[in-house]
């Protein structure tokens, strides 16, 4: 029977026995959303076993789609079975996700990972409402760690640090200076920094920078109250160079974390975030719904909308 027949409880059960097509499948029916993304997380909830989420951020060009690439080839060897989310910008026409990071992972990826691309379908921040629903099919079907690439939209997508343990932010030489560090919200997000394309000139001054903009943590208010420091690592992504420092140093954050008791207050700040972004989904397919026939009738936008609001929570 072809997975596109089974039932959703059927569809998982072969998913979680490390069915690929199944995986496959299951992934695409929690991307399409709807009452059918709801059963799929309904079923996958139970199974999941906790997978070390890792976000990947960074600008556009830093190398992201490279040096993932690469985690997915090493982490295998280490006995660990990787699966990646490479979020992509969505086609204005169809709305489908150009699959760019898929096709650059697969030039160095191995055959242990699994990679998945899925559009943001306009949704700001450098994520995909369906993001939390995949990682926790991923985490369901075995997959440990659970890697999510962003959209290489603006200076640095922050919503990532919402949905995963450990954030990495990848930069590059020449990328700016610790004021502009500041303002893009790095501090904030980022639990480890990679330098890459360190074999470029300006490497050393990046690092100098991002060690000042460390220093002056405290300065900002931005200082872990815990004392961990994001530490810094140098890598050359398309010769893998720096790879193995870089896990040690995200395995080095996931003991921290577990150590301060920081991860159960990640994941349950993460599970909040679910919670909002469903209810957003919901409450905004009804207020189109409300406003579809709306005509102007002499009464102000404001009434109007007060009136629509709460008619929807009633």
């Amino acid at each position: 029977m072809s997975v596109r027949e089974l039932s959703s409880a059927d569809l998982v059960e072969r998913a979680i026995d490390g069915n690929r097509r199944a995986i496959g499948r299951t992934l695409t029916l929690v991307e399409r959303g709807g009452e059918i993304a709801d059963q799929i997380t309904e079923l996958t909830h139970p199974a999941a076993k906790g997978s070390h989420v890792v976000g990947i951020t960074g600008a556009p060009g830093a190398g992201k789609s490279t040096l993932t690439g690469q985690l997915i080839r090493h982490l295998p060897t280490l006995g660990l079975r990787p699966a990646v989310l490479a979020v992509d910008p969505s086609s204005p026409l169809t709305g489908g996700a150009i699959l760019g990071d898929r096709v650059r992972m697969d030039d160095v990826a191995g055959d242990g990972g699994f990679i998945r691309s899925v559009a943001t379908r306009g949704h700001a921040g450098g994520l995909a409402l369906s993001v939390p629903g995949s990682v926790r099919a991923f985490d369901a079907c075995g997959f440990d760690p659970v890697l999510i690439e962003t959209v290489g939209v603006g200076q640095v997508e922050v919503d990532v640090a919402g949905a995963a343990d450990t954030t990495v932010v990848v930069v590059n030489p020449g990328w700016g200076d610790a004021v502009q560090a500041n303002k893009a919200g790095l501090l904030e997000v980022a639990d480890v920094f990679v330098i890459n394309k360190a074999d470029r000139d300006g490497a050393n001054d990046t690092r100098r920078d991002l060690e000042l903009m460390l220093d002056l943590s405290h300065v900002s208010g931005h200082e872990d109250e815990t004392g961990y420091r994001p530490p810094i690592i140098m890598t050359t992504a398309t010769a893998g160079d720096g790879v193995q420092a870089l896990w040690d140093a995200v395995t080095a954050h996931r003991t921290h974390l577990e150590a301060t008791g920081q991860l159960e207050h990640r994941r349950a700040a993460r599970f909040r975030y679910e919670v909002r972004s469903r209810l957003g989904t919901r409450f905004e397919a009804s207020i189109i719904a409300a406003t579809a026939d709306l005509e102007p009738d002499g009464r102000s936008p404001a009434a109007v909308a007060v009136e629509l609001a709460g008619h929807l929570l009633a």
